[in-house]
């Protein structure tokens, strides 16, 4: 039962890595070139190459051998949370919708004038 059970959750955690790194590999397929190298990050095929070989190895390796998913997580997580913020910086996508950096929620800060 208890056996079962652990299967089911390297079950679920291979499901989770996978959607990851289908997710950063979408990601990384839709940013621009020019802004890895402006980022000053590693080059777009670089990216794509390595979140592939995520996404092959959680299709194929068998559970048994999760370092190899793990470190395909490592890889994800790393583009996600360091390459993907500042390429979409770079690319203007950042979070804003237009206006300057002053702006408060109701226009904009003209400093008290």
């Amino acid at each position: 039962m208890l056996l079962s059970g652990f299967g089911t959750f390297l079950w679920l955690l291979n499901l989770g890595m996978l959607v990851l790194a289908v997710l950063a590999f979408g990601l990384s397929v839709m940013a621009r070139e020019d802004a890895y190298r402006a980022a000053d990050k590693q080059t777009k095929k670089f990216w794509l190459i390595i979140l592939g070989l995520t996404i092959v190895v959680n299709l194929f390796v068998p559970l048994q051998i999760l370092f190899l998913q793990l470190a395909g997580l490592v890889a994800t997580i790393v583009f996600l949370v360091d390459v993907r913020p500042a390429v979409r910086q770079i690319s203007g996508g950042g979070g804003r919708r237009g206006g300057s950096s002053s702006d408060g929620p109701y226009g904009p800060y003209n400093g008290g004038r």
